[in-house]
């Protein structure tokens, strides 16, 4: 049986002409998707089959962050008025953005480390560390801690430590700062999977990225925006450890010592196990 190639594909030429001339009503319109599906490449210059999912996938992610930017200003001004309501539903629109966002990274895991080299000679020097609403989303940190600082710290005369541990209420400020920590969290983990992503398509080892090495990004996934709202829980462990020092008494009547030095099963290593 003959299999079509592709410029013999009956079916290409009939649904790309689709593609290429889309029926623009009311709907089409309002969202102007002339401009919005002419934002990737013409389909004849694709370089491989992967190259319109890679520019599509980008391209979400940065409607994603346009979005979610906008949101954060909202919560910057609802904030500033402490109205808290307004701020926790808008950080729950913006948590689910970000969960959006990691989850989507998952389409380029199907692209093959081959075809993202191919894809990669059209990028020049492009890398994603010059996304233009990443590097807007990076500068905000700075302005969402300092007014929570002003309004819901400082403005109530409340330190991390009290609305955490000494006189925790599950109040505004903590529902705030809960908030943040989220938000925080949702940031390092979509770093993380990027990273994940980098080793699986280029290598962690590559000279990536404009010869920076990918250690670079190591870090930056390593970064905490909010770094006292995860310092609180390290101390509150430590705090609260005092009452039964290193090794709490077993409820099971399991050896301590056993347990202790066996460590969490998570992050075990196989040499472990072998001993």
């Amino acid at each position: 049986m003959k299999i079509p190639n592709q410029t013999e594909s009956t079916f290409r030429q009939k649904y790309h002409a689709l593609l290429d001339n889309p029926e623009i009503l009311d709907y089409g319109s309002y969202l102007n998707c002339q401009q919005l599906l002419s934002a990737q490449k013409p389909l004849t210059e694709l370089c491989n089959g992967d190259e319109l999912q890679f520019q599509i996938v980008h391209q979400v992610e940065e409607l994603w962050m346009k979005l979610m930017i906008y949101t954060l200003v909202d919560v910057l001004e609802y904030m500033q008025q402490e109205n808290t309501l307004r701020v926790v539903s808008l950080m729950k629109r913006v948590s689910f953005i970000q969960r959006m966002m990691s989850q989507q990274l998952d389409l380029l895991e199907t692209m093959s480390p081959k075809e993202y080299q191919q894809i990669r000679l059209q990028l020049g020097n492009g890398s994603g560390q010059e996304s233009p609403g990443f590097r807007t989303l990076l500068k905000m940190p700075q302005d969402i801690w300092q007014v929570f600082e002003d309004q819901y710290l400082a403005g109530r005369n409340k330190s991390i430590e009290q609305i955490y541990d000494s006189q925790y209420s599950h109040d505004e400020s903590y529902m705030l700062a809960e908030c943040l920590a989220e938000f925080d969290e949702q940031l390092q983990k979509f770093r993380s999977l990027h990273l994940f992503l980098i080793q699986r398509s280029i290598g962690l080892e590559a000279k990536s990225l404009k010869g920076r090495a990918v250690t670079i990004l190591e870090n930056g996934a390593k970064h905490r925006f909010f770094p006292q709202l995860w310092d609180i829980r390290s101390s509150m462990t430590n705090s609260w450890g005092q009452v039964y020092g290193e090794v709490r008494d077993s409820i099971s009547g399991a050896d301590n010592n056993v347990s202790a030095s066996s460590g969490c099963p998570f992050h075990r290593v196989a040499s472990q196990d072998a001993q």
